[in-house]
């Protein structure tokens, strides 16, 4: 029964991973495999930089689908605040595999831009690769977008996705960031990958393959940038977005029993936020009335699937309004 209950809880682990990294990483194992194929029968530059991209973004999205995985462990003793920050490590090693596959890409460009390949046929055939890569990274690249709408509970609906996706992807899960960022440049990759080969197919304008490959890999060393900042941040500590801010304050004070908010601050860990605030009750309570509410405002905060983790201190109120403060910082001191 023990070990039943063990493989239930690491099912259901797996069944709470980061689906967008899941999914992208057997499309782009799929993507990278024909893509190899295709550049050793043409000897397209352009095309061994897209496959290595794609076999970059293979091996990231692994990473990253484990540390999803990890990263929704239940706190323990040992580690109270949860394991939320885990998927912010697994998105670094992420990031360093990115960087080897960007320089190793830039590299191959600069070769190719002194020794241009000598490109043999099989058109066609980069072509239907390619056409390939882009309908599957194509339709990652849209549920990631639809992933972030869900995480960020943003309202935006059919065309509006796609401009709710670019406006609320700092506000997503570290994991689904990493793919809309990787699945974004894969196809833009792909795109010029596309142009490269026909180009040089029907010109003499060789010197395009390792422009395009050398682009690519710039691409690539611009998605390591902003994946690792953004995840360096994640695992020093990082205040929560000002929407999420402005809605735990709303909930708060719609307790008829709270007259003001002392202090409040909220960190992000992964996806999920710790809730740690002061909050002042109208005068008179007793002791045991006003641990009622206390713990009324947490279960009430708690009920937010968003919210990992809740601590409330409760005060009289000192008939100072403190809430809203005169600025940000004192929001988080």
């Amino acid at each position: 029964m023990e070990h039943t209950a063990e493989r239930d809880n690491f099912l259901a682990l797996i069944k709470r991973g980061n689906k967008s990294s899941a999914v992208a990483m057997a499309g782009n194992a799929v993507i990278a495999a024909t893509k190899g194929i295709a550049a050793s029968m043409s000897g397209s530059g352009a095309m061994f930089a897209s496959a290595m991209h794609s076999l970059a973004d293979t091996v990231n999205q692994g990473f990253v689908f484990i540390g999803s995985i990890l990263s929704e462990k239940k706190p323990t003793s040992r580690f109270p605040t949860g394991f939320g920050r885990v998927i912010n490590i697994f998105c670094m090693i992420a990031v360093i595999v990115v960087t080897i596959m960007a320089y190793e890409t830039v590299k191959e460009g600069w070769h190719l831009l002194q020794h241009p390949a000598n490109v043999k046929g099989g058109l066609w055939l980069n072509i239907a690769v390619l056409l390939i890569n882009l309908s599957i990274d194509g339709a990652i690249l849209i549920k990631a977008m639809k992933e972030i709408i869900v995480e960020t509970n943003s309202a935006a609906k059919g065309q509006g996705i796609t401009l709710g996706a670019f406006k609320n992807v700092g506000r997503a899960a570290p994991a689904t960031r990493l793919v809309f960022y990787e699945d974004l440049v894969a196809v833009t990759g792909a795109l010029l990958a596309l142009f490269a080969v026909v180009v040089t197919a029907l010109t003499n304008f060789d010197a395009l393959d390792g422009l395009t490959t050398m682009l690519i890999g710039l691409l690539m060393f611009g998605v390591g940038f902003r994946v690792g900042f953004d995840n360096m941040v994640g695992l020093i500590g990082v205040a929560a977005p000002k929407d999420i801010e402005e809605k735990v304050v709303k909930m708060i004070f719609n307790d008829p029993d709270v007259t003001d908010i002392n202090k409040i601050r909220i960190t992000q860990e992964g996806r999920y936020y710790h809730v740690d605030s002061y909050v002042e009750l109208r005068p008179g309570l007793s002791l045991a009335v006003a641990d009622d509410i206390k713990f009324r405002i947490r279960d009430m905060l708690m009920s937010d699937p968003d919210i990992s983790d809740v601590t409330i201190g409760i005060l009289e109120d000192d008939g100072v309004k403190d809430w809203p403060p005169p600025n940000r910082e004192e929001v988080v001191n």
